[in-house]
């Protein structure tokens, strides 16, 4: 062994440094996971877990485990919704009001807007940065257009970036300091950054990824079938919705259309309708009537 590339790090040249990197890193991976582990048994919850777990002194002096990207504290949250899920077995949590209807609620209980700002810039001045963050944050969702709110939130996510060592968790930090002052403008059109990847998937991959873009509200009781004839590559799939879900198979079963995989890609994404498509046979309709029903991502 004479030398090792590991992603996130420098590279290791020679035998001795090299085995010692990885003896390292195997025994880092695993103190989290039976560290995180062993505190879950005891009755400690992923955010009290997280902020309990520390590295022994001989992992700690190592400068390759610092967090400059992974934390500790976000992958320990891993290492437990792994095995118990996202429950942390509080009751209180189960059934949690989602941010908007919960943050309309923290606001009136704590007195309404301006009670709320005055204790996130009482935090802010204090350095509790985590704290105003937070209280505010409700806020934020509750009101969106209180431009006071974004601004404060905003201030103590940028001093929770600047403080943060990793480089991910400032990235959060930042960009959400960013929309917060400059929200993002709302788009006519979806602004779709996945087309790229779709025109690279192979045939059976596109169709698996045209799954997830099936709306289940919108489709409802409705059941679509038809062989999908891609002319590019000379493959057939069956293509099928039933209980609101689409599948596909190798092969060919109901009316077929025919069409290239970019033609496929631009009708999907809306860069081409159906009536000025190259798409043949009679499957044609029924390939219309799914269209409708696929989401376009922003």
């Amino acid at each position: 062994l004479e030398v090792l590339f590991a992603s996130h790090h420098w590279p290791r040249w020679g035998e001795g440094a090299a085995r010692t990197f990885l003896t390292k890193q195997r025994d880092l991976y695993k103190y989290i996971h039976d560290q995180t582990l062993r505190m879950a048994n005891h009755g400690l919850t992923p955010v009290e877990i997280a902020e309990a777990l520390a590295l022994p002194p001989t992992l700690a002096a190592e400068w390759h485990t610092r967090s400059y990207y992974g934390t500790l504290n976000h992958n320990a949250k891993a290492v437990y919704q792994r095995y118990l899920g996202w429950f942390d077995g509080n009751p209180a949590n189960l059934h949690r009001h989602p941010p908007v209807e919960a943050g309309r609620r923290y606001v009136a209980a704590m007195g309404g807007a301006d009670a709320v700002l005055s204790e996130g810039r009482r935090a802010l001045a204090a350095g509790d940065y985590r704290w105003a963050a937070e209280i505010v944050n409700h806020l934020v969702f509750a009101d969106p257009d209180n431009a006071e709110a974004r601004a404060l939130q905003a201030d103590a996510l940028e001093q929770m970036g600047y403080q943060a060592e990793s480089g991910p968790w400032r990235d959060f930090y930042l960009t959400g300091a960013q929309e917060l002052r400059n929200p993002i403008p709302a788009s006519a059109t979806p602004r779709q950054g996945a087309a790229g990847q779709l025109r690279n998937l192979p045939a059976d991959e596109l169709l698996d990824s045209l799954s997830v873009r099936l709306n289940g509200d919108r489709t409802g009781a409705e059941t679509i079938s038809l062989t999908v004839h891609f002319s590019d590559t000379g493959e057939r799939f069956q293509l099928w919705v039933e209980n609101a879900v689409l599948h596909h198979r190798p092969g060919a079963r109901g009316p077929e259309a025919r069409l290239s995989r970019a033609t496929l890609i631009d009708l999907v994404i809306g860069q081409a309708d159906l009536a000025g498509a190259d798409v043949q046979g009679e499957g044609a309709a029924e390939l219309g009537r799914l269209l409708p029903l696929l989401d376009r991502f922003d």
